[in-house]
């Protein structure tokens, strides 16, 4: 169950740690919808990396590269190149994790809290 915003009279007349628990709710919900959009920016480098990479290793030693530093194209080596996509993955991967235990331990303090809120609110979860 998701708790939506509750309007300013209504919570005007919930007791103050009803108030503070729903605020908290709150938070915690932006919380997980930014550790959300985070997570879907990184999986969304690390394919792009995997593309590159696999068009990498397609091509020659020989053949000239190009890596985007800012706004101006450089030249460098192949396995230079390769070399850093692959600590920038596994940097991505590292951090990926990171937000996937964040996202975890969010969730089940969302369900705590929304469970503690039904039991004060009265509201029959199976509703």
């Amino acid at each position: 169950m998701v708790f939506s915003p509750v309007n300013m009279s209504a919570a005007s007349q919930l007791p103050p740690q009803v108030q503070e628990r729903l605020q908290r709710l709150q938070q915690l919900q932006s919380t997980m919808q930014q550790l959300l959009a985070q997570r879907q920016r990184i999986e969304m480098e690390m394919a792009e990396s995997d593309k590159a990479l696999e068009v990498l290793r397609e091509v020659t030693d020989e053949a000239k590269v190009y890596k985007s530093v800012g706004a101006v194209l450089v030249e460098k080596e192949r396995d230079k190149v390769i070399k850093e996509l692959e600590e920038r993955k596994e940097f991505l991967d590292m951090r990926a994790k990171v937000l996937q235990k964040q996202e975890e331990k969010t969730k089940e303090k969302i369900t705590g809290l929304q469970e503690t809120l039904q039991k004060e609110l009265g509201i029959n979860p199976s509703a």
